[in-house]
């Protein structure tokens, strides 16, 4: 999308569309210019109140613009970044409805310029690359924006968040994409392309896993035509700083659940078991790209949970990379065991000083806290607290939950530790059986199930795949950075 920035409302060229924003509250309209008099009967009528993300269409002549789109903001008192976003997706939803290219935008004087444009970049996204012949006609983006009443010198500050939510959709791509396109395999090749000045990937492949003796993520994907490996993405912005942020994301391009077959309803949305580390992956790279002042590393521990004559199987006893046995209770808890090694390995090599790790991990917390919410289990408050400062920023909601001793149920007769321990609180026995990894460190594990590829399209996520995470995590960053 292109964006300009212009302060000659009467001089504007001809476009699709003008968005006129309005507070919720009879006649009670900003920057409404020249035809506030055309929306003085609709406005009278209560049919358009403009409360929170409501939208009614005009089309009053002698304007340059083809339609006018009234958009409610909710109620002035109340108005804040995350109320923002979903009334500009709104419009944005509107306008790719009428598939307007050319928009023109009244800016609100809220002056809150990360939830507008927060909301119209991340709600302007189409998945089309799975489509055929209507692939022209799904093509309904905006593609050139003017924005009336903000001064240009904020146009750096747009320009930063349009590339920060480039990166979301490049994961909602991935996230979208088929699983026997987006495999282990490509996620190295995608990362591979990643490698430059600021950021250097490197490649564990089989034998340099089987070397490093990292036997959990080699068992989850020996089923597998597609070889496990493990990618790091390194940069380095404080060079003179002793601190280092470990990423971690689950890699699991398709969960089959193993031998622990997933029945039907289960596994029609396991491609999306890689959003992990796509989401890790660029979030570093967006990192390097935005030149922040922070050492981190990003380490996806790829592979695909097949079926066949080489699955791993129930009772099997595998050695992790730390030296720790673990028993396999449920081939389906593999997600868990991919982070376990990656963890472990970062922990034996990097030297990290925080470890934040992130996946989609549970059934069980989509029941707990639904498809808004990711679930954090942290040994660190600061940690938890700064992930809830970035959650509060970006509008990606966590909640915080304990980690209660449990660990008695993960416990085995012929290994270190069991990689299941019963249904019951689920989600914080994975958080347990990840915390027997992280060597001490301070750490915090995101469980994402719930918002990382939703049921149906919601506010400014426009398909299932919401690139959830990645601002989160971007955000958490930069706290780090600003220390």
């Amino acid at each position: 999308m292109k964006v300009r920035f212009s302060q000659d409302f009467g001089a504007r060229a001809k476009a699709d569309l003008l968005i006129a924003p309005y507070w919720e509250g009879p006649r009670e309209a900003f920057k409404a210019g020249p035809f506030g008099s055309k929306a003085e009967t609709l406005l009278a009528s209560g049919d358009f109140q403009g409360k929170l993300g409501e939208t009614a269409f005009l089309y009053p002549e002698g304007m340059p613009e083809s339609r006018l789109l009234l958009l409610g903001l909710g109620k002035k008192g109340e108005c804040d970044a995350e109320r923002l976003r979903r009334s500009f997706a709104a419009a944005v939803k509107a306008a790719n409805k009428k598939k307007a290219k050319t928009v023109h935008l009244l800016f609100p004087e809220a002056k809150e310029i990360r939830g507008v444009f927060e909301g119209i970049f991340l709600s302007d996204y189409a998945f089309l690359k799975l489509k055929g012949e209507t692939r022209k006609d799904a093509d309904v983006c905006v593609s050139s924006l003017t924005v009336f009443g903000l001064d240009s010198k904020h146009g750096k500050e747009v320009e930063r968040l349009e590339q920060i939510v480039s990166a979301v959709h490049a994961v909602r791509d991935l996230v979208n994409g088929n699983a026997d396109d987006v495999t282990p395999e490509s996620l190295v090749r995608d990362a591979k392309a990643m490698n430059g000045k600021k950021l250097k990937i490197k490649i564990l492949d089989r034998k340099q896993l089987e070397k490093e003796g990292m036997g959990l993520l080699l068992a989850v994907g020996q089923g597998a035509r597609y070889e496990p490996s493990l990618i790091l993405a390194e940069y380095n912005g404080a060079p003179r700083s002793k601190e280092r942020i470990l990423l971690v994301g689950k890699g699991v391009t398709y969960d089959t659940g193993g031998l622990c077959l997933k029945p039907l309803d289960n596994m029609l949305t396991m491609k999306s078991d890689m959003a992990g580390a796509a989401t890790v992956l660029w979030t570093v790279k967006t990192a390097a790209d935005l030149g922040l002042k922070v050492n981190v590393t990003a380490l996806a521990p790829v592979a695909e949970n097949a079926i066949g004559s080489k699955s791993y199987k129930l009772g099997d006893v595998i050695r992790s990379i730390s030296g720790k046995t673990v028993e396999v209770l449920n081939t389906d808890a593999e997600g868990r065991l991919i982070l376990a090694d990656a963890i472990a390995y970062g922990v034996k090599h990097l030297e990290p000083t925080a470890i934040v790790d992130i996946g989609t991990l549970t059934g069980a917390i989509v029941i707990a806290l639904g498809e808004e919410i990711g679930g954090v289990f942290s040994t660190s408050d600061k940690i938890a607290k700064d992930l809830e400062t970035a959650s509060a920023e970006t509008g990606e909601s966590v909640w915080r939950l304990p980690l209660y001793d449990y660990k008695e149920s993960l416990s085995s007769d012929i290994a270190d530790i069991a990689n299941v321990g019963g249904r019951d609180a689920g989600s914080m026995k994975c958080a347990l059986f990840l915390q027997e990894f992280t060597g001490g460190v301070p750490w915090a594990h995101i469980d994402m199930a719930g918002p990382a590829f939703v049921s149906k399209p919601k506010h400014y996520n426009p398909t299932k795949a919401t690139g959830w995470g990645l601002r989160l995590l971007l955000e958490f960053l930069e706290l780090q950075a600003g220390r």
